[in-house]
């Protein structure tokens, strides 16, 4: 069964790509080092510093595949040439809610996805309702504490 395409910007791709890098050259060397030198000191066989650097190597370990996997089966949205007119992966939408509070969201692929900074997944409930919205739009999407109410101000690639 052939892997799913996981979409990503280019900058997500590029923080991916640094991530990757980091767990290669830095972390894996260094917990393999730990590994070696807990080895070397202590009785592995009931060594709780022994059973925690293995599971930081599981650890760093599954990231890196996760990493090789996303990036091989990433697909990279280009962005559009002509002016942003509705709410499309890789664009900014700046909403505002039923307070009249702005909030700026950027659309991105769920590997990249950190509400936290504003970055949503297009596979989110918010994100799927702002796709394919203009400015002057409304949304509503259902959650768990009741309905948000979203009108779109502006859209912009970048």
């Amino acid at each position: 069964m052939p892997e799913e395409k996981v979409l990503l910007t280019a900058e997500g791709v590029k923080n991916l790509k640094a991530e990757l890098d980091e767990l290669l050259e830095t972390r894996r060397p260094d917990v393999l080092e730990k590994l070696q030198r807990v080895k070397e000191r202590a009785d592995t066989a009931d060594s709780a510093e022994y059973e925690e650097v293995q599971n930081e190597q599981v650890i760093v370990e599954s990231r890196i595949a996760e990493l090789e996997r996303m990036l091989k089966d990433a697909e990279v949205v280009a962005m559009e040439k002509a002016r942003a007119t509705e709410v499309k992966f890789g664009y900014k939408v700046i909403v505002q809610n039923e307070a009249g509070d702005k909030i700026k969201y950027a659309i991105v692929g769920s590997p990249e996805s950190n509400p936290s900074e504003g970055k949503i997944s297009n596979e989110s409930p918010v994100g799927k309702a702002l796709l394919g919205k203009r400015p002057g739009d409304e949304v509503q999407i259902e959650a768990p504490k009741g309905t948000i109410k979203l009108k779109i101000v502006s859209i912009a690639k970048k």
